[in-house]
């Protein structure tokens, strides 16, 4: 038994000869590199209820709080839109 083991180890040596290279060949692969988004930084208004004073009226506190709002809303759609822009 030991001599037949010995044969097949010698036999199956002989076929670990050197064997043929694989030949190098060039691969293209396509990698995402990222770009820095270069856009105007979004201007913050002056704020309308920021120069409220305690002494103002209730009125001319709603008003300037809602004039707030909707500079706060405009602001809000420029700084959307810059972001959209980067994407």
């Amino acid at each position: 038994m030991r001599w037949l083991m010995l044969v097949a180890c010698c036999a199956m040596a002989g076929c670990a000869g050197p064997g043929v290279e694989p030949e190098p060949r060039i691969v293209r692969v396509e990698v995402a590199v990222p770009v820095h988004c270069r856009i105007d930084p979004v201007a913050v208004p002056p704020w309308a209820a920021a120069g409220l004073r305690r002494a103002d009226s209730m009125e001319v506190k709603v008003r300037a709080l809602l004039a707030e709002r909707r500079q706060r809303i405009g602001y809000e759609r420029q700084l959307v839109a810059a972001q959209q822009e980067c994407r």
